[in-house]
């Protein structure tokens, strides 16, 4: 990709940017809340997107759906979501009814150009939706207090884009930010609603259970393939 294709990529991160809701825009009670998560098979652009879908008052395990197709998009660093959204969008169309929010395992607006993973799936759907990241993308924040529930604002050149917050006493915070529809405040809330045993959310936890599991029976079945043909 050139470099020309890839400013035109970046101008409509920052169009579409201008769609993002952070307030709290949704109607009736929240019940179902989704994690989504992509795996790539190895050595290839084949990936897999699933989907998992738990109670939200529970945490129960509701309904878990997937798609695996291949990478049309170049991995370039900023425009991760063109890469993957197809497939995630592929995924939760399985479902019979959307989830009523959904939190992605990457950026919301803690992104050079506020466009993030999470920000992109919200706007494509409209889903209210949530980015919560294992990793700081960029931005600063002060010092944590040891304890759950505490965070800090997460600030790039000048401006708040997401929290440090730490969901488990003396482990490492997670970053939360804004994707669409929904309140840092809100969102923050959920999260720490979502970690009540574990660093990452239930919803990522599932979500990363049922692509690996996925990744691993494919192996699998290319194994079982290649000694077959080998026995030829």
């Amino acid at each position: 990709m050139t470099r020309q294709q890839i400013q035109e990529f970046e101008q409509l991160q920052q169009h579409l940017r201008q769609a993002v809701v952070t307030t709290d825009a949704w109607a009736g009670e929240i019940k179902t809340v989704a994690g989504v998560d992509v795996a790539y098979e190895k050595g290839s652009d084949t990936l897999i997107a699933a989907v998992a879908v738990l109670d939200a008052h529970t945490l129960a395990l509701r309904e878990v759906v997937s798609f695996r197709g291949e990478a049309t998009f170049p991995y370039i660093p900023g425009l991760f979501s063109f890469r993957e959204l197809p497939a995630v969008l592929q995924a939760l169309e399985k479902l019979p009814q959307a989830p009523d929010l959904v939190v992605c395992d990457g950026q919301g607006l803690a992104h050079p150009r506020r466009f993030g993973l999470a920000c992109h799936l919200g706007v494509a759907t409209g889903i209210p939706t949530i980015g919560c990241a294992k990793t700081r993308l960029l931005g600063e924040y002060q010092p944590l207090a040891p304890s759950r529930g505490s965070y800090a604002e997460l600030v790039d050149n000048g401006e708040v884009v997401g929290r440090a917050l730490r969901t488990q006493t003396d482990k490492n915070p997670v970053f939360v930010s804004v994707g669409h529809n929904i309140s840092l405040e809100t969102a923050t809330e959920w999260v720490l609603r979502l970690t009540p045993l574990y660093r990452l959310p239930e919803t990522t936890r599932a979500a990363d259970h049922a692509v690996n599991t996925l990744l691993r029976a494919t192996s699998a079945s290319k194994d079982e393939d290649d000694s077959a043909k080998a026995s030829l």
